[in-house]
C-alpha cells in the first residue's frame, strides 16, 4: 500500500509541477506587458522599408533627424512631436483609415504644433535672429490666399496641345523681377512645343512646356509706383503668374514649394515632369526636353518616374554658423547634419514626385532653407536624388571650359546669370545649334 501510495505521489509530481509552472509563467509575461503598456517610452523607429505598400513611409536614417540629441532645438522638438503623430507603430489605426486623407494630415499637423507651444521656447526664440524669429511665429501658416492665378489650367502654354505637357517651369521670382521673367519668356522659357536637341532628337522628339511664375508679396516699402496693378497687367498678357498673400522673403521661398505642390496636384494632372528653379539661371531647354525624353524611353520607366528627381546634389552638409550668411541658422533652432538636398539653382523632378511632395510636406514642419526643406521630404519620401554634372549651380569649374564653343550646349543649367546675359547666351546658343548639336551633356554624373 505504502509502495502504490508512493508511485503516485510521484506522478502526480510528475505530472502538475510543470503544469504549475506554465501558469505561473503565464502570469509573469502578462504582469509585464501590462507593465510595459502602462509606461512606455515613445519610440522614435519608423516603419521600415517594405512593410507598407504605401511609399510614403520610409525609415528615418540615422544621420538625420537624430533626435533623441537634439531634442533642446526649436525644430527638432516640434518635428518630434509631428513625427510621433504619423508614427505608424504608434497609431495603427490612422493606418487603417488612411494617411493620405488631407484632413487628417492637417488636423494631425496643427495638433503636433500646438503641443510645442513657442511660448514655452521663449528664452530659446528670443536669442534667434530676427529674422528667424519671424520664421518661427509663423512656421505653422500654409493657409495663404491665390491673389493671382495663371490664365491656363496648368500655367501658360500652347492652346491647343497634342498631347500632355512634357515640363512645366516653375520659375520662383519676386513682384520686382520683371526684367528676369522678360528674359527668361524671350528666351528659354518660351511655352509651347519646343524641338529636343542631340542625336535621340533627330527623329522628331520635342515636348510641349508650360511655364508658371511663383511669387509673394513684396515689403510695403519696396513698392514702386503702382506695382500690384502692373503685375496684374502682366499676368494678363502673359498668363503665367501665380503669386499668394504671404510676404516674399528669402526664409519664405520654402513656401512657394509648399503652396505650388499643392496647385500642381489640383492643376496640372498630365504634367509629366516640373523644372522648378530661381529666375537667375540659364537652363538649355531643348536639351532638357531631349534627356526627359530619353528617360521615358528607358526600361520599367513608370516605376522609375514616380521617384524622379535631378539635379546638382550636396551630401553631409552642415548649417552655416557664418552670422553674416543669409544661411545662417543658429543652433537652439536646428541641430544635426542636412539631408541630402539639390542645390537651389535649379531641379528636374516628375509630376508624380511632386504629387507626393504635397502630401508628405504635411508631415515635415517648414524649414528656412528652401532645398534644405525639398531635402526633407525626400528623405521622409525615402527617395534618392540623382546627381547629373550638367547642373552647374556654382557655375562652370573653369573659365577655360566655359569659353570652349559647345559649353553652354553641354549643361543643362548654370547659376547664376542676369536678364542681359542670359539674351547674349540664348542668341549664342541659336548661331551654334547646327555646329553643335550632337554635343554631349557634361559627364560625371551617377
Amino acid at each position: 500500500m505504502a509502495r502504490c501510495f508512493c508511485r503516485w505521489r510521484t506522478m502526480l509530481i510528475c505530472v502538475c509541477t510543470p503544469c504549475i509552472l506554465l501558469v505561473l509563467l503565464v502570469a509573469y509575461a502578462t504582469v509585464m506587458v501590462c507593465a510595459a503598456t502602462n509606461n512606455r517610452v515613445v519610440s522614435f523607429h519608423f516603419v521600415a522599408s517594405g512593410t507598407l505598400n504605401n511609399k510614403s513611409f520610409g525609415p528615418l536614417p540615422q544621420t538625420f533627424w537624430d533626435l533623441d540629441q537634439h531634442g533642446d532645438a526649436i525644430w527638432n522638438r516640434l518635428q518630434l512631436t509631428i513625427d510621433r503623430h504619423f508614427n505608424p507603430v504608434l497609431r495603427p489605426n490612422d493606418m487603417r483609415t488612411g494617411l493620405e486623407n488631407d484632413n487628417i494630415y492637417e488636423s494631425r499637423g496643427m495638433q503636433g504644433f500646438s503641443e510645442v507651444k513657442l511660448d514655452s521656447m521663449g528664452e530659446n526664440l528670443d536669442r534667434l535672429p530676427e529674422q528667424i524669429q519671424d520664421f518661427a511665429k509663423h512656421m505653422h501658416r500654409r493657409d495663404y490666399p491665390t491673389l493671382i492665378q495663371p490664365d491656363g489650367v496648368c500655367g501658360a502654354g500652347e492652346e491647343e496641345e497634342r498631347e500632355a505637357p512634357l515640363l512645366l517651369l516653375a520659375i520662383k521670382s519676386t513682384e520686382l523681377g520683371f526684367k528676369n521673367r522678360q528674359a527668361i519668356r524671350q528666351t528659354w522659357g518660351q511655352a509651347g512645343w519646343v524641338a529636343g536637341q542631340g542625336r535621340s532628337a533627330k527623329g522628331g522628339g520635342g515636348g510641349y512646356i508650360r511655364r508658371v511664375f511663383l511669387l509673394g508679396k513684396g515689403r510695403v516699402e519696396n513698392v514702386v509706383g503702382d506695382l500690384p496693378e502692373s503685375l496684374q497687367m502682366e499676368s494678363k498678357h502673359y498668363g503665367d503668374i501665380l503669386q499668394w498673400d504671404f510676404r516674399d522673403t528669402f526664409f519664405n521661398l520654402t513656401l512657394k514649394d509648399v503652396l505650388f505642390w499643392s496647385w500642381f496636384s489640383r492643376s496640372c494632372n498630365r504634367t509629366v515632369f516640373v523644372f522648378k528653379g530661381d529666375d537667375d539661371v540659364f537652363v538649355n531647354t531643348p536639351k532638357m526636353i531631349t534627356y526627359l525624353r530619353d528617360q521615358l524611353r528607358k526600361p520599367q520607366a513608370n516605376k522609375i518616374i514616380g521617384d524622379f528627381m535631378i539635379g546638382d546634389v550636396i551630401v553631409a552638409a552642415l548649417p552655416s554658423q557664418d552670422r553674416k550668411s543669409k544661411y545662417f541658422i543658429p543652433g537652439s533652432f536646428y541641430k544635426g547634419r542636412y539631408p541630402v538636398y539639390a542645390g537651389g539653382g535649379g531641379v528636374v523632378y516628375s509630376g508624380l514626385l511632386a504629387r507626393r511632395l504635397h502630401h508628405v510636406s504635411k508631415r515635415v514642419h517648414l524649414f528656412p532653407i528652401d532645398d534644405v526643406y525639398v531635402g526633407m521630404c525626400m528623405t521622409r519620401l525615402n527617395v534618392h536624388l540623382v546627381h547629373h554634372a550638367a547642373f552647374l549651380t556654382f557655375d562652370f569649374p573653369s573659365g577655360t571650359e566655359e569659353k570652349q564653343p559647345c559649353s553652354y550646349h553641354t549643361v543643362l543649367l548654370v547659376h547664376k546669370r542676369s536678364p542681359s546675359q542670359l539674351l547674349k547666351l540664348w542668341a549664342n546658343m541659336t548661331m551654334t545649334q547646327a555646329q553643335c548639336w550632337d554635343a554631349p551633356l557634361r559627364k560625371g554624373y551617377t
